[in-house]
């Protein structure tokens, strides 16, 4: 059976050490709504958006220039009727150069399409990763979720997808 877990690849001309810095700098792409630590072995941070998503996570793998892995360890999404969504899934950044450029594949393991999160999920990392993430790692700045919540992608895609009622 064909592994149905979401992965997107990017691909950039800086060095898998920038890559690995940008990937560990989550604040700098994913959500400035990050508490704790996203950097260091067995760190612990925790992930939210207003009262629709929150994620608590451990970092269980960082190898520099190479890969950085997540557990989930718990997880609340509002807009699912299975509570247990995400939780024990691994989001995983393999960091590899082909030819002469870096290649960061991203995959949320165990985030498959039978998920009822799966489609606004897939469109969440499709951003984060393939906008957000690759700005920051080629422009050095990128497109988190703003801390006030203010006008962003989280926002037009919890009213795209309705995810607050």
């Amino acid at each position: 059976m064909k592994n149905q877990d979401f992965t997107t690849t990017v691909l950039v001309d800086q060095t898998p050490l920038e890559v690995f810095n940008a990937i560990n700098n989550v604040r700098g792409w994913w959500s400035e709504n990050i508490e704790g630590s996203t950097d260091t072995l067995n760190g612990q941070f925790v992930y939210n958006y207003k009262d629709i998503h929150l994620s608590k996570i451990q970092v269980t793998a960082l190898v520099p220039a190479e890969k950085v892995e997540w557990l989930i360890t718990d997880n609340y999404l509002k807009f699912t009727r299975d509570k247990s969504e995400w939780i024990g899934t691994r989001v995983i950044f393999n960091i590899s150069r082909e030819n002469d450029r870096t290649a960061v594949r991203f995959t949320h393991e165990g985030l498959v399409p039978q998920y009822e999160c799966y489609e606004v999920c897939n469109e969440a990392w499709s951003h984060y990763i393939q906008d957000s993430l690759y700005h920051l790692i080629t422009a050095g700045k990128g497109k988190p979720s703003p801390k006030d919540y203010g006008k962003s992608f989280d926002t037009a895609l919890v009213e795209k997808w309705k995810l607050d009622n």
